[in-house]
């Protein structure tokens, strides 16, 4: 983290002087504004900047709270975009001007207007392209709306292909399911979350993974959908792991032991679902007598204002027979930190926890979203050496109650002995 603050900071820095050439174009496509040309303006408009710049390295460096840490980063980067959009509109008028102003020079003629009277063409031209400018920066706004209506449950399966060197015969070809981050105090419609479960049920894989964030604070928040993620089934198993959220320490409760008896209805909330919860330890999954091993965590993050409950210890203890291991953790911060000096005998990991920041561009060859500012892995396949990591970037939402770029994914993959 401390690596990236410098590029932080040169970012904050080049929107401030963006902001400075910004101001003037935005004044002349309000021109008619009289809000737009008062002193009370430059203070809005120079409070909301520094606003969302000071609020970028709180989301980083503090721990907000849910859903603050999501509005500051995304209000952040729309206005961004938005400027962006806005700035080509105001290069292209001073562009314009300049040269206006040396073919006036060399030609030494004046305007066509009459004397004394402003050129006709000049602030009209000006106007117009400030207002199209205005226009453009509004369409990251637009896209947010739509977000929020089309996108947060506009679930995709994406189809991976797994290949581990050491994979026994008898699980080549097997399909493993993964979903991440459900969230489910953030659903506010059931009939399109059963929606999401059905299109898993329907690759009809043979082993589920679930790696974390089953509720955004409290237990209670499943009781109107544990019944739809009990039909999430397998026939070798669903296993799921523990995220940052499930733990309670969102929520402000009466006693310790209040709080310990929510984790506790959580753990049972995984079992009455059918679901194996992995707690910093392991099993043994057996396919026509051969075995691979899946290790699940606790969480465990990088961050400081992430727990650290997770021992990758006691998940990798009796292991050491097993060809294959699998790791579900919820932070994909934790394959950087620890999986990968000290664990190079686990051969693959599972995360979430990102959501990739519910908002970017992803395409096959192409991803990008603000988040990668703060995880160096937060979507899709990562490798190093033998070692590999999958993020998924979340079944439900937080925060920001839409997706937008990032939608909510339910992930397939094909475990492969080695390449065809």
């Amino acid at each position: 983290m401390k690596e990236q603050i410098p590029t932080i900071l040169m970012i904050c820095a080049g929107f401030l002087v963006a902001d400075l050439y910004l101001i003037g174009g935005i004044r002349i496509g309000l021109k008619k504004w009289k809000f737009a040309q008062k002193r009370s303006f430059t203070i809005t408009f120079w409070t909301v900047s520094f606003t969302f710049i000071t609020g970028i390295f709180a989301s980083i460096f503090l721990n907000l709270g849910l859903g603050f840490r999501a509005a500051f980063m995304l209000g952040f980067f729309l206005l961004a975009i938005a400027k962006i959009m806005f700035l080509p509109f105001i290069l292209v008028d001073d562009l314009r001007r300049l040269l206006i102003s040396i073919r006036r020079k060399f030609k030494k003629t004046k305007p066509d207007t009459a004397s004394g009277q402003p050129d006709p063409f000049a602030i009209p031209r000006s106007e117009f392209l400030m207002k199209a400018g205005l226009l453009a920066g509004a369409i990251p706004l637009a896209g947010m709306a739509y977000g929020t209506i089309s996108g947060v449950y506009d679930y995709r399966v994406k189809h991976r292909t797994l290949y581990l060197p050491n994979l026994p015969k008898a699980f080549d070809g097997i399909k493993l399911g993964q979903i991440s981050d459900i969230h489910s105090g953030s659903f506010y419609n059931k009939k399109a979350v059963l929606g999401g479960v059905e299109m898993l049920l329907k690759e009809k894989p043979d082993f589920i993974f679930f790696t974390g964030d089953l509720v955004n604070k409290r237990t209670n928040e499943m009781d109107g959908y544990q019944d739809i993620f009990s039909k999430v089934k397998a026939p070798l198993g669903v296993y799921s792991s523990l995220g940052n959220h499930d733990y309670g320490d969102y929520a402000d409760w009466p006693s310790e032991a209040a709080k310990k008896k929510n984790l506790d209805d959580l753990v049972t909330t995984h079992k009455n679902m059918g679901w194996d919860l992995l707690m910093n330890t392991n099993r043994r999954l057996k396919v026509n007598g051969e075995e691979i091993g899946i290790l699940g965590v606790e969480n465990w993050g990088s961050l400081s204002r992430f727990p650290k409950y997770g021992r990758l210890d006691l998940a990798a203890k009796n292991t050491d027979d097993l060809p294959v291991k699998l790791l579900l953790s919820h932070d994909p911060s934790h394959w950087r930190a620890q999986v990968l000096p000290h664990y190079p005998q686990i051969d693959m990991m599972f995360s979430g926890h990102t959501h990739g920041m519910q908002f970017g561009v992803q395409t096959e060859n192409f991803q990008w979203s603000p988040v990668e500012y703060i995880y160096k892995e937060w979507a899709g396949f990562y490798h190093q050496g033998s070692q590999q990591l999958y993020v998924n970037v979340g079944y439900g939402f937080l925060g920001y109650p839409g997706r937008l770029g990032i939608l909510p994914e339910i992930t397939i993959f094909e475990l492969k002995c080695k390449p065809a």
